[in-house]
């Protein structure tokens, strides 16, 4: 469920922020169009570096904490106004192997997301599913056959799945045993959309 669109005055628009490289304890960041080299606690054109490990970066922006990864499109913030949460279509880029990785949120914590339309719904690793307080104990287990063999999962529904400046409500997903380098956006949040593939650049159109 996405809120209605709703007529507002234009707002400034947050910072559109993407990480292209690490640099030692520096990260280079990509700051609406232009690349900044920030390190670990500095501020610069309102995007301050929280954290830096491996190829992933935590940035805050107007109070609000994202989640960064190399190669992975630019990110800005959805703020709480109609304008913004109601907007319709995300649009992704394709990264290096020609994956859709983006950035986004599950019940208001940031996560890094990889587009899997061959995953029935979205996946989750345990160690990311304790770390956005999923109550697993909530959940139903399951057997579930993988590319590695048959492994106990666990059904749950997220409250809150939010892509872009996109929100939807109630999405089914499973929680994996291991850990996973990224949550697999599948087709229990895919199909609320109708999707279109232009070279490198993937839209998904909210359905109505």
């Amino acid at each position: 469920m996405v809120a209605a669109v709703v007529a507002s005055p234009p707002a400034q628009a947050a910072p559109r922020v993407q990480l292209a490289g690490v640099m030692g304890s520096r990260a280079l960041l990509v700051i609406d169009g232009q690349q900044q080299v920030v390190g670990v606690g500095a501020r610069v054109a309102g995007v301050r570096l929280l954290a830096l490990q491996g190829d992933a970066a935590e940035v805050e922006v107007e109070g609000q904490r994202l989640a960064l990864r190399v190669g992975a499109s630019p990110v800005a913030i959805a703020r709480s106004g109609a304008g913004v949460s109601a907007a319709p279509e995300i649009v992704l880029s394709a990264g290096p192997g020609g994956h859709f990785v983006t950035q986004g949120a599950i019940n208001g914590r940031a996560v890094s997301f990889l587009v899997d339309t061959g995953a029935t719904t979205v996946a989750i690793g345990q160690p990311e599913a304790q770390r956005l307080g999923l109550d697993l104990q909530q959940g139903k287990r399951v057997l579930s056959n993988t590319a590695n063999g048959t492994v106990a999962v666990t059904l749950v529904t997220l409250t809150r799945v939010r892509v872009g400046e996109v929100e939807v409500a109630n999405v089914p997903a499973v929680v994996m045993p291991q850990a996973m380098p990224y949550v697999l956006l599948g087709n229990s949040f895919l199909t609320r959309f109708q999707m279109r593939r232009e070279n490198d650049v993937m839209r998904l159109e909210l359905r109505r």
